[in-house]
């Protein structure tokens, strides 16, 4: 067999997690030859699964729940199924528990749904009815590039809502606390304080997406998404050199084009014999937000949540209020630790046996902490789901923690242990990483990003790295 460093390539991907691998499918389905490089010893990124706590304990160490994947317009034209992979499906995608009453709850039937929010029950329908059955459109002109959208009216009602602050769309369109908190925590995955704009964006599209899916998990972890972008990959040519850390470009084999799943940074370092000084200080000054203090656990038995409904959802967003969401949020933006954080809960278990020992469970949840934080925010994520969940602490068996420094370690796109590849902030959501006409080029002809920095930005759709593949052949090949 050749040695891949002494042999020639159309394009080089350097990061092999689903980005990279959602590139490297789309050139190789295009005939080209391709070589995908990654530093650790096996691909995924942020989709990896590992024994953290116990033996038989299986947790995902970064992405858990994939409504983005599953709905994804370049993973749907994939046939994932038929190279192992196994969607497991919850009743609900989302609890919201509340303090003193019933939870809220996120599941398909809008109706449903509906009934628990009260007096903003029709408000909430009329809101996301319109999106539903044409989520897919929707999808297809979000995940891509800003430029001229394929369904312009569609596009015009969504980014007319969008665009607003979080705080003053819920202000806008709902009465009660109720509403007001499911939308919230589905908002706060942007991981952006809620008086920003655009931050209604995120929220609202998850509403949506609760209604086209029940959020699902992946059967025997998120690693098994990478597993499968990886067998089909290498069914149709594609190469693949592991452990080989990438610090200049001058180690590496020669190549047509050069992607980068990598953050900014590392673009720079990497790349910065052959890309102009101001381009440089572009991607050098990329923000990337604040990032996020983790927790693995091995359970005895499933979580016992007050409201016994919040078992049905595969996550569970807790922060009561949307008051008291926004107050965590934003003081992690100004490098502030939360008493009472935003803490995201994902019970894989729940609807995949194969996490956990029989009868046992496992149990992963986040908050958002400072850029760079090396807090230790156990106790106070323990304390949030006590408060909905009074025996929690009870049934652990078993814990693994990942602060911000932990998170970079094991993914250096991870800076200061943000994992959403930069803030999404009005600046970086039209400009990321830098203002381009084609944000996935540089200066250099051979040279692109198509990381989480660039868009649409975070989560695991693979979108990045198909939009940057699409963008290498129309202008190399």
């Amino acid at each position: 067999m050749s040695n891949p460093l002494n042999t020639t390539y159309d394009a080089l991907v350097i990061g092999a997690g689903p980005n990279g691998l959602s590139a490297g499918i789309r050139l190789v389905n295009a005939g080209l030859k391709v070589l995908l490089v990654e530093a650790t010893n096996e691909v995924g990124g942020g989709t990896k699964t590992a024994q953290l706590t116990l033996a038989g304990y299986h947790h995902d160490i970064c992405s858990a729940v994939h409504p983005i994947g599953y709905l994804s317009p370049f993973f749907k034209t994939l046939n994932l199924e038929n190279y192992g992979l196994e969607w497991c499906f919850p009743e609900a995608s989302v609890a919201h528990p509340l303090d003193g009453e019933e939870a809220v709850m996120l599941s398909k039937s809008l109706a449903e749904t509906a009934a628990n929010l009260g007096v903003d029950a029709k408000a909430y329908q009329d809101l996301v009815r319109p999106f539903i059955p044409k989520l897919d459109e929707l999808l297809g002109d979000i995940l891509k590039p800003i430029g001229i959208p394929k369904h312009p009216i569609l596009m015009a009602r969504f980014g007319s809502k969008a665009i607003l602050p979080a705080t003053t769309f819920a202000n806008l369109f709902f009465k009660e606390k109720r509403a007001k908190a499911l939308f919230a925590g589905c908002a706060a995955h942007s991981i952006l304080p809620f008086n920003k704009t655009f931050t209604a964006a995120l929220g609202l599209l998850f509403l949506v997406t609760g209604h086209a899916v029940n959020w699902p998990v992946i059967k025997g972890g998120s690693k098994e998404l990478s597993n499968a972008l990886l067998k089909i990959f290498q069914t149709k040519g594609g190469e693949l050199l592991l452990e080989t850390q990438v610090k200049t470009l001058a180690q590496l084999p020669k190549a047509k084009a050069y992607l980068f799943n990598t953050d900014p940074h590392q673009l720079a370092k990497i790349a910065k014999e052959v890309l102009p000084s101001s381009y440089l200080k572009k991607l050098n000054s990329f923000h990337f937000g604040p990032g996020v203090f983790k927790i693995d656990y091995a359970l005895s038995e499933p979580i016992p949540w007050k409201d016994p409904n919040c078992s049905k959802a595969s996550t569970v967003h807790l922060g009561g209020t949307i008051e008291e969401i926004a107050r965590g949020e934003q003081e992690a933006w100004n490098g502030i630790h939360s008493e009472k954080p935003y803490v995201l809960v994902a019970q894989q278990s729940q609807f995949d046996t194969s996490r956990a020992p029989k009868g046992k469970h496992t149990c992963w949840a986040y908050c958002h902490v400072p850029a760079g934080s090396d807090w230790n925010m156990s106790k106070i994520i323990e304390n949030q789901i006590e408060r909905f969940a009074p025996g929690f602490k009870d049934i652990i068996l078993a814990k693994h923690t990942m602060n911000t420094q932990a998170y970079h370690q094991h993914n250096l796109n991870y800076v200061g242990g943000a994992v959403t590849g930069g803030a999404a902030n009005i600046s970086q959501l039209f400009a990321r990483p830098a203002l381009r006409v084609n944000p996935y080029s540089t200066p250099n002809p051979n040279i692109f990003i198509c990381s989480a920095s660039s868009p649409p930005g975070g989560g695991v759709h693979g979108m990045c790295g198909y939009n940057a593949a699409v963008s290498v052949l129309g202008e190399l090949f």
